[in-house]
């Protein structure tokens, strides 16, 4: 992540708060509990930087109407732009890695991280299931 801090301080996030966003790039809603896993925070952290990108306007959290103890998040048009702004970098970040590594060792390296991320659990602890 060094390589990028210097971007996100520009844009004026964290490195959690671009975990958060880039994870709801990628889906037009999520459950709040999916995206503690997907974004690899706890439920607590992530419910600070929730309150914090919404109120910056970079999300929008709808509560569920069957079960007001449940909320969805999805990205708004500004989270969007904010993201924007360092995909420049972080896709020229990993086209470097990947010529310096090779492509094909990059992928496998990042599909072994997502199985032992997989296996780990988000709060880094054995996942009991596994």
């Amino acid at each position: 992540m060094a390589p990028i801090r210097p971007t996100l301080r520009e844009a004026g996030i964290t490195e959690q708060q671009w975990r958060v966003l880039r994870v709801l790039i990628d889906v037009a809603s999520i459950d709040v509990s999916a995206l503690a896993s997907a974004a690899l925070l706890l439920p607590p952290s992530l419910t600070r930087i929730l309150r914090e990108l919404q109120a910056r306007g970079l999300i929008h959290r709808e509560v569920d109407a069957d079960d007001g103890r449940r909320s969805a998040v999805a990205i708004t048009p500004t989270g969007r732009h904010v993201v924007d702004l360092t995909t420049g970098t972080t896709l020229a970040l990993l086209d470097r890695y990947a010529d310096a590594f090779g492509v094909e060792r990059l992928k496998s390296l990042l599909d072994e991280l997502a199985l032992l991320t997989e296996t780990l659990g988000p709060s880094g602890s054995m996942n009991p299931d596994n």
